[in-house]
């Protein structure tokens, strides 16, 4: 069977932050498919076909990709980030465990790339240097009641958090919701930084309390952190520096 089908992260926004690896398989690659603007974010050439598709086409896609792939071409399925993290890596398997038994004899592969939570916890510091998890806020596939619950539970074991989605046009009741429990829990004065197109010409980076968090502070391009108890603040020219200290009290 000649065809492949890597699955890749493209990183955060800046094209320093895709490594060789991708670069490699990009290089390769006789169709790229993935979300529009991903798919844009490769440049076109001779030789490439790039299928764009809409944010919500993730199983689709993947199934293109899949039967591509079968027929004989060289895939690469983008996600901006890590594909493994909120992307297109569990949505071609998901697709792979239900669809042609054939899909499973392919060469796929998984190619990692710089998450937007690794990217803006290094553009403060290390606010992640302790134990900490990772949700999405987003209910398009899940239900709030379930994201509430895990929140409150990650805020009660004072692990620091990393939210991905936090604020939409068509969700922007959940993070308002979010910044309520949080300070239930955590109190006013705990550590949160919104890092906005981290790597991008559009970068900017907050960092403030719970008290004075907004939500307007948030919209779908901003990874939000909370620190843990043990998260500290270096005061310094510009934006400070967070981190979280390796060992625990």
């Amino acid at each position: 069977m000649s065809g492949w089908l890597k699955i890749v992260g493209l990183g955060p926004g800046s094209e320093a932050m895709i490594t060789p690896e991708v670069t490699a398989a990009l290089q390769e690659a006789t169709d790229v498919v993935g979300y529009v603007p991903y798919v844009n974010r490769v440049a076109p050439r001779d030789g490439l076909v790039r299928h764009g598709s809409d944010n919500r086409e993730e199983i689709r896609r993947a199934e293109q990709a899949l039967q591509l792939a079968l027929e004989g071409h060289r895939v690469v399925v983008v996600s901006s980030g890590d594909p493994g993290v909120f992307a297109m890596a569990a949505a071609v398997f998901e697709a792979l465990e239900a669809g042609d038994a054939q899909w499973r004899a392919l060469d796929i592969q998984v190619l990692p790339g710089i998450s937007a939570m690794l990217a803006a916890s290094a553009s403060v510091g290390a606010p992640l240097g302790h134990d900490f998890c990772c949700i999405n806020l987003s209910d398009n596939l899940k239900p709030w009641a379930l994201i509430e619950k895990r929140l409150r539970l990650a805020a009660e074991a004072d692990f620091a958090m990393a939210f991905y989605n936090p604020r939409s046009i068509a969700r922007p009741v959940g993070f308002e919701r979010t910044l309520e429990v949080l300070r239930e829990v955590c109190g006013l004065d705990r550590l949160i930084i919104f890092a906005r197109a981290v790597s991008t010409p559009e970068e900017s980076v907050r960092v403030t309390t719970l008290g004075e968090a907004t939500p307007d502070m948030a919209d779908m391009r901003t990874l939000v952190i909370v620190g843990s108890q043990q998260t500290r603040l270096i005061e310094r020219a510009g934006v400070p520096l967070v981190y979280t200290p390796r060992s625990a009290d």
